[in-house]
């Protein structure tokens, strides 16, 4: 490459980063609402969640399509190449993670339209707040290619896990003692679960972090082993 042509080429991968950034922030802001949204009984935030994803799809497109044109045009290599592809690993992640809130949201509407006294009061605050930082650090490790930090939600995501395996305990607990709560007991199985999804996914974009700085596959790998490729 010649460095006009060098430099328009940095100029595109620099736009692409960028434009996951943001659509990494209007995620995370769906998940906010959406649990705000189920928390307070709040209608205009659950309406603007579920439709908010159609957003979140249509970024993923315009950046996948972008992503494609660069590979047939610029061929990149080594380092470019694994960006580009990390990139598309990332945005799916992210469109995902849009469609869990949107799932939380969806289910928050049925709730606070029933108004059922026989509500299981469990508090699911704690670990939507630890997801929103699992990814908040993901897209901050994918910014600043910090591999520690991308191995630090990796180790985050254990404690999701935990508390998630609580949640579901208690709510087992709550239909057992009183079958009325059954149904919504129900209900915030699958919030729990999409909760713990987002963390699943926040984890899949800090290990996508991992490969595009070590070049180094680290999926389906023990948390020693993300921790120790992290910091080599």
């Amino acid at each position: 490459m010649n460095e006009h042509t060098s430099k328009k080429f940095d100029a595109e991968l620099e736009g692409i980063r960028t434009r996951v950034l943001q659509m990494g922030g209007m995620v995370e802001l769906q998940i906010v609402k959406a649990m705000e949204g189920l928390a307070h009984g709040d209608l205009l935030l659950i309406d603007q969640t579920i439709e908010n994803d159609a957003r979140v799809n249509s970024l993923e497109v315009e950046l996948d399509e972008f992503c494609s044109q660069i590979i047939a045009k610029r061929q990149p290599a080594a380092v470019d190449l694994r960006m580009i592809s990390t990139v598309q690993k990332t945005i799916t992640d992210l469109e995902r993670i849009g469609d869990e809130a949107k799932k939380i949201a969806k289910i928050a509407k049925q709730i606070h339209a029933s108004a059922s006294p026989f509500m299981p009061q469990i508090r699911l605050g704690h670990i939507a707040d630890a997801v929103v930082d699992m990814l908040r650090t993901a897209l901050d490790a994918y910014a600043r290619l910090d591999t520690v930090a991308a191995a630090q939600v990796v180790r985050q995501d254990k404690d999701v896990d935990a508390e998630f395996k609580g949640i579901m305990r208690q709510l087992i607990t709550y239909m057992i003692e009183d079958p009325r709560t059954i149904s919504h007991a129900i209900d915030m199985m699958f919030v729990a679960k999409s909760v713990e999804r987002i963390g699943d996914h926040a984890k899949n974009i800090a290990e996508y972090v991992v490969y595009m700085v070590k070049g180094r596959d680290v999926r389906h790998t023990s948390l020693e082993e993300v921790e120790r490729e992290a910091t080599r």
